[in-house]
């Protein structure tokens, strides 16, 4: 079968996404690529976010590949389906412009994973994947019944049928990525770098997925929630292709990037600069020396709050004081050029505490941003504490609360954020 893989040409405006707005390489994409070619599929990934496409530009292309499935995602990359824009005016406006031409339509990605008779109504496409896709997307190709697929939404009739809860991969023997020179070419952006400017193309790679914790603002729970570690030696394999093609940065997309002695040992060895998403507790100084020799520049940790009892509230399960974590923070700045501790806003957390702790850490080099609010996604258990299970208004009800609550959003949010229905309406999702 001839399939086209879409990441559309995404539009942020009067959004609450609070995500990086720059391309980023669609890593589920390029994983379902490489399964559907094993698999002896002809497959074609347009980037539209990436190569500059508008929606009837990346249409065009897909019609003239005359598929018999079309995938479109409707998050910005792997990166980002934790904390996707919740509307879907994106993928819907594509799919608008495909006018059918696409053969049989497929979504992928987090809303779809937690809500997905929301998604099939909004969108119209024939099928919704739950959970991780790559290795779902090969067999709905090959599938005479959707109902022998599982993980997967689809109408029949006036029924909505739903073959499974979301899918988990196996994850860690998927192959090293390969992605074309110009798309290289084109990716400037090194993500959450801040020591210097980019001296060469940047890119995404996933060395782990999943966490193994559960903290309660984590919108994790239908799709990558179990913690797998990828085979070194096809982590490595993508890395070195990479630097191949002029790369000289590249982030770690990783939920959590654990100490991990054998991967920094080998990106030591490697004239390369990357950055990492990670809890500083896990961490000891020589590890953390060790992450400064491989070539770390950029570590975004996660504190959330400043007192033991916020941490307890946010299921954190951090062992250490408050002092520990600025001091492991502090040490990790000795050899990683940016260091972020990132705080989110807290009930009860003293203001006067954490302008202090924030003025501590600026003293010794380390960022320590202003606390920002967040969003309770349908797939976090802040979600599900407040209201239970996502049902067909749980984006919805989740938008009007977080506009209610809040009246400052985070610092790249210029234009204050739209009620959901309005986004949507805009493109005409139903």
């Amino acid at each position: 079968m001839r399939v086209a893989l879409v990441n559309p040409s995404w539009d942020y405006r009067n959004s609450i996404y609070f995500g990086c707005r720059a391309p980023h390489l669609p890593l589920e994409l390029g994983y379902s690529r490489a399964l559907l070619e094993a698999a002896g599929h002809d497959v074609l990934v347009v980037d539209a976010h990436l190569t500059g496409l508008d929606h009837a530009q990346a249409a065009a292309a897909v019609a003239a590949f005359s598929p018999g499935m079309t995938v479109v995602a409707t998050a910005p990359t792997y990166l980002f389906w934790r904390c996707a824009p919740p509307e879907l005016r994106v993928p819907r406006a594509f799919l608008d412009a495909l006018a059918g031409r696409g053969g049989r339509t497929v979504a992928v990605g987090p809303h779809g994973s937690a809500t997905p008779r929301p998604l099939l109504d909004k969108l119209g496409v024939d099928v919704a994947v739950r959970g991780e896709c790559e290795e779902i997307l090969p067999l709905l190709c090959a599938a005479d019944d959707l109902r022998r697929v599982p993980s997967i939404a689809f109408r029949s009739g006036a029924e909505t049928v739903v073959t499974g809860g979301p899918h988990a991969g196996r994850f860690t023997d998927l192959p090293a990525l390969r992605w074309p020179d110009e798309w290289i070419a084109r990716h400037h952006h090194h993500h959450h770098r801040f020591d210097r400017e980019p001296d060469g193309p940047g890119a995404e790679v996933e060395a782990s997925r999943g966490c193994p914790y559960t903290c309660s603002f984590c919108a994790k729970i239908d799709f990558r929630d179990q913690y797998r570690r990828r085979d070194l030696g096809h982590v490595i394999e993508e890395i070195d292709g990479l630097i191949a093609q002029g790369v000289t940065y590249v982030y770690f997309v990783d939920e959590i990037f654990l100490p991990q002695k054998p991967l920094l040992e080998a990106l030591a060895g490697r004239d390369l600069r990357f950055g990492v998403q990670t809890r500083i507790d896990l961490w000891k100084p020589d590890m953390l020396d060790l992450l400064g020799a491989a070539g770390c520049v950029s570590i975004e940790a996660g504190i959330e709050s400043l007192t033991e009892a916020g941490r307890a509230a946010l299921d954190k399960k951090c062992r250490a004081s408050t002092d520990d974590l600025a001091e492991r923070l502090i040490h990790a700045r000795r050899t990683v050029p940016f260091v972020q501790a990132n705080l989110i806003a807290v009930a009860g957390d003293d203001p006067d505490l954490v302008a202090s702790w924030r003025d501590r850490l600026r003293g010794a080099g380390v960022w320590a941003n202003d606390p920002v609010p967040l969003y309770p996604y349908p797939s976090s258990p802040d979600y599900r504490r407040l209201w239970g299970a996502p049902d067909d208004r749980a984006w919805e009800r989740a938008h009007a609360h977080y506009l209610g609550q809040f009246d400052r959003f985070s610092d790249i949010q210029e234009e204050r954020p739209l009620p959901l229905h309005e986004l949507e309406a805009a493109c005409g999702c139903r």
